[in-house]
């Protein structure tokens, strides 16, 4: 099979990279750029038959309206303090675990069902991953770049499978990114802890 891509495909890449750069680097400008790579691979992703990772980009619209206001306004009405990173309590893994858990299966019926999907499966449970990861990354939470790590060993071989190869070389490059994140969001977390105790003392 040759290699083929688009420029959809390419602004994509793009915007993807430079994304998953600045959301490691913790810079509010991922949000806006996050959006515009959304609203490509909505187009890349509906040509593809990869369905629920189209409409997944919708639903990453509105979490980034979301995260954008979260990062800027530590996630509390009438505040304008930074959010912090910190680590997911088991309140927080529990719920997460359970809805990623349904929404997998729920997704798996409906592409397997009502769409032409030949990977329903696979297409659904990168979705349930990549929302967990979203929804942890708008709070701050270290461990969402652990979702995403889990999210991209799927990406990649599931890309190349589609022949979205480019896209495929982007998930490695996202893959790496998240390890840099995790890194990067670690070293701030002694800091964000106290914070947070002194916060609770006051």
């Amino acid at each position: 099979m040759g290699w083929s891509t688009s420029w959809t495909e390419i602004l994509g890449f793009a915007t993807g990279a430079v994304c998953v750069w600045l959301v490691a680097r913790q810079h509010i400008a991922n949000w806006p750029v996050g959006i515009a790579n959304n609203v490509f691979f909505i187009v890349l992703f509906t040509q593809a038959g990869l369905y629920a990772d189209a409409g997944l980009q919708i639903v990453f619209i509105a979490l980034a309206a979301y995260g954008w206001w979260s990062w800027t306004h530590g996630g509390g009405p009438g505040t304008a303090e930074a959010l912090p990173v910190r680590r997911t309590t088991r309140a927080e893994w529990a719920w997460l675990l359970v809805a990623g858990a349904v929404g997998v299966v729920a997704l798996t019926l409906l592409l397997g069902r009502v769409t032409d999907s030949t990977v329903p499966f696979w297409d659904a449970l990168t979705t349930g991953l990549s929302l967990t990861a979203t929804y942890g990354q708008c709070r701050k939470l270290l461990e969402s770049w652990w979702l995403w790590i889990a999210a991209d060993l799927v990406y990649v071989p599931l890309y190349a499978y589609k022949g979205l190869y480019l896209t495929a070389v982007l998930y490695l490059a996202f893959l790496a990114l998240c390890v840099a994140g995790l890194a990067n969001w670690r070293r701030t977390l002694p800091a964000a802890g106290a914070r947070t105790a002194l916060g609770a003392t006051a």
